[in-house]
């Protein structure tokens, strides 16, 4: 008697959904530069993410004051989408692995 084992390759499913939370969450962190005007970040921050002006304002005193600030955290390819987008707004943005969740 032979026995066959089906999808020999498969995880169990806890794993995979694992894998998923922690693939999943990734932090869009706009830094410091010494070329662009505050009201210029601020425009910015609302015209990509859509913030009212306080929290526009607030990410940009993040940056000006501590050289950085996580303006969104989600799944990697819409944070990917953002940091090119504010690179193209020529802001100095990065993406992070968010290790917290």
């Amino acid at each position: 008697m032979t026995l066959v084992h089906a999808n020999t390759q498969e995880k169990p499913q806890s794993e995979t959904l694992t894998e998923l939370a922690l693939e999943g969450r990734w932090r869009v962190v706009v830094l410091n530069d010494p070329v662009n005007l505050m009201s210029y970040v601020v425009m910015v921050f609302r015209k990509v993410f859509g913030f009212d002006e306080t929290r526009a304002r607030k990410h940009m005193m993040e940056v000006h004051e501590l050289g950085r600030s996580v303006v969104w955290t989600g799944l990697r390819e819409q944070a990917e989408a953002y940091v090119y987008t504010l690179q193209q707004w020529h802001l100095t943005a990065v993406l992070e692995a968010d290790e917290t969740h």
